[in-house]
């Protein structure tokens, strides 16, 4: 799992014209749960790009003035117009305490269905699972190599190695479809 630093700077004031004042100076403001005390903090807005704008899923390494902190991304908030990221929430890393992450899908094999003509349709982008922090993997890999025509692969289905999946196990990860012009092909027969 990559690791990304985020260099931050404690917070006195903690009021919403403060927030604001950061904000219009590209600075987010942000909190660090989970550890002994909660650290408020505000760090450059550029160092949130790799962390929120990639599909691959990351550890931070947070600097508050020379103290570093082992942490996950747990909620970021955006403004509804401009997407603006407004606030973002971390939680400190145990290494004997489980915590809650979603992590991406990666399709693994070849679908029989998709080569009769079938499209492989994601259904489910990220699940979410329970482990602790040296447990996280990086990408759950669902493989998709004996996914016929009209069939779909289920949560309950992948098998999880040292982590706990939370993401209902009835709900597909994937389907092959049927295109139209298969669908007709089969109907005339």
């Amino acid at each position: 799992m990559k690791s990304i630093e985020i260099i931050g700077f404690k917070r006195a004031n903690l009021g919403k014209t403060e927030a604001k004042q950061l904000r219009e100076e590209s600075y987010v403001p942000c909190v660090l749960y989970g550890g002994s005390e909660q650290v408020h903090f505000r760090a450059p807005m550029i160092m949130f790009r790799d962390l929120i704008y990639s599909p691959e899923v990351a550890t931070v390494d947070l600097n508050i003035e020379g103290t570093v902190y082992k942490a996950i991304l747990q909620d970021a908030q955006f403004h509804p117009v401009n997407e603006v990221l407004l606030h973002a929430d971390f939680l400190q890393l145990n290494d004997d305490k489980e915590v809650k992450m979603e992590i991406p899908v990666r399709f693994v094999g070849v679908s029989p269905g998709v080569l009769s003509g079938g499209k492989l349709v994601a259904k489910l982008r990220k699940l979410k699972v329970k482990a602790l922090p040296a447990n996280l993997p990086d990408y759950i890999d669902v493989d998709i190599s004996d996914l016929e025509l009209g069939r779909s692969v289920k949560v309950g289905k992948i098998k999880a190695e040292n982590y706990t999946i939370l993401t209902n196990p009835a709900s597909p990860v994937a389907t092959v479809a049927i295109p139209r012009a298969l669908k007709q092909q089969q109907n005339e027969k």
